[in-house]
């Protein structure tokens, strides 16, 4: 779309300007100084050539063709000018620099040298009007220049401001889609993890409807078991694996107070290291021997998980922390 757009753009501008210096050509009164007036149209033809077809993978215009195209609309109206007697400066072929100049202005503009487009336009306006007066100039193609020059202004401007709401809406949207495909992520994820918490409360909660609530011992422990699962799940599903699980459920069966906290420790971390991570874990479990069992995964730059372990009455005494593993986001 962009390469057929600019071929279109270049081959109106190629054909303009070869119209213009088809103009220039076609005198119909022997000018003083025929040299000149060609000289002038080579200079304008290679100055518009230069402007259109220079770094054309570039939206923006060179430095050099852009002072070029500046230099030539103020060689271009003097040489024609000089050629020709001031009683013919006002005929048909001899105003063809006007538009070619306005012509070239639009160039410089339309490849976002704005600067150079408008003093090539102050250039024209003042050399015209030096060389047949300002009424005559603006009578003879100065105010269709200039429209020209600024139509093409707003265009660029509405085209660019088009161009960054696109772009932010392309952004917004692919960040809706992002977190679209997150929420969805993240309700398949709560979904497995209420499926395996039912899973494992769901019979406990039968038995104990079908004894109201006249539950053995073994019983009420299974009870605790599965309320525990069930917590888990919910507050550290991220953290879970068969391993772990098993390893917290022992750790429970012999008596200890088990508190998973999730909050983002895995976030950004690869499959692959967050399966070392949980492995880790498990083991720490496993060989743990506290009373209390803290396991949170923060939002740490260097951890992802911190395993404490307290005896009984430690809440209250620092020197009773008896476990105090980190495991780091990166392996080391």
């Amino acid at each position: 779309m962009r390469r057929s757009v600019r071929s279109i753009t270049t081959s109106l501008a190629l054909g303009f300007a070869l119209y213009f210096a088809a103009r220039g050509i076609a005198w119909t009164v022997q000018p003083q100084g025929p040299l000149l007036i060609v000289a002038a149209i080579a200079l304008y033809l290679a100055a518009t050539l230069t402007a259109v077809l220079t770094a054309p993978g570039d939206v923006r215009l060179p430095v050099a063709a852009a002072v070029l195209a500046l230099g030539a609309s103020a060689i271009v109206p003097t040489l024609v000018s000089l050629a020709l007697e001031p009683s013919l400066r006002g005929a048909p072929f001899a105003t063809w620099y006007i538009g070619a100049t306005g012509l070239l202005a639009v160039v410089c503009i339309v490849r976002r040298r704005p600067v150079f487009g408008w003093g090539m336009l102050v250039t024209l306006v003042l050399v015209a009007s030096a060389f047949m007066g300002i009424g005559q100039a603006f009578t003879l193609g100065l105010v269709g220049s200039i429209t020209w020059v600024l139509v093409a202004q707003l265009l660029v401007f509405f085209w660019d401001r088009a161009v960054r709401d696109t772009e932010r809406l392309a952004d917004i949207q692919r960040a809706v889609s992002a977190w679209h495909a997150t929420q969805l992520v993240r309700q398949r994820e709560r979904r497995v993890r209420a499926q395996r918490a039912l899973a494992v409360a769901g019979p406990v909660l039968s038995r104990t409807v079908a004894a109201r609530g006249a539950l053995t011992e073994q019983e009420r422990l299974e009870a605790r078991l599965a309320e525990g699962t069930l917590r888990d799940e919910l507050r550290g599903g991220s953290l879970m694996s068969a391993a772990v699980r098993e390893a917290i459920t022992e750790a429970r069966r012999a008596g200890a107070t088990v508190t998973v906290f999730d909050e983002g420790g895995l976030d950004g971390i690869d499959e692959d290291r967050i399966e070392e991570i949980r492995a880790e874990l498990a083991d720490v479990l496993a060989r743990a021997r506290s009373n209390r069992l803290i396991i949170r995964a923060g939002r740490d730059d260097t951890n992802a998980v911190t395993v404490v372990g307290r005896t009984a009455g430690g809440a209250t005494d620092d020197d009773a922390v008896e476990l105090w593993h980190e495991i780091r986001r990166v392996a080391e």
